[in-house]
């Protein structure tokens, strides 16, 4: 899948992953279109790759949301047939989110 996930990329990008994909092939795909890979290396790997630590703090960011999202059981079960209304649902989910953070901090 990740080849199929990497395969129009916006030039410039820099592409977020955890160690699990810490593949010559990855990087090689993800920097032949111009972005940048922000995965860092695997313990058992010979050669040291450099990564920025900053840019990766931002994926635990990603995970968090994610998991809020998946605590509504509409999205963690996808009842839904279709693209279009699953997605019309993670919309207003994430809404109701940026909502309760909102009140909040107000």
């Amino acid at each position: 899948m990740a080849e199929l996930l990497l395969q129009r990329l916006p030039k410039g990008a820099s592409l977020l992953a955890d160690r699990g994909y810490d593949a010559d092939w990855i990087r090689e795909k993800i920097e032949d279109q111009d972005c940048t890979p922000v995965i860092p290396p695997k313990s058992n790997r010979i050669d040291e790759i450099p990564f920025s630590r900053r840019k990766y703090k931002k994926r635990n960011l990603i995970e968090r949301c994610i998991n809020k999202l998946k605590q509504f059981r509409h999205i963690a079960t996808r009842y839904d047939r279709k693209a279009s209304a699953y997605l019309a649902f993670a919309k207003l989910a994430a809404v109701r989110l940026w909502l309760r953070f909102y009140e909040s901090a107000a």
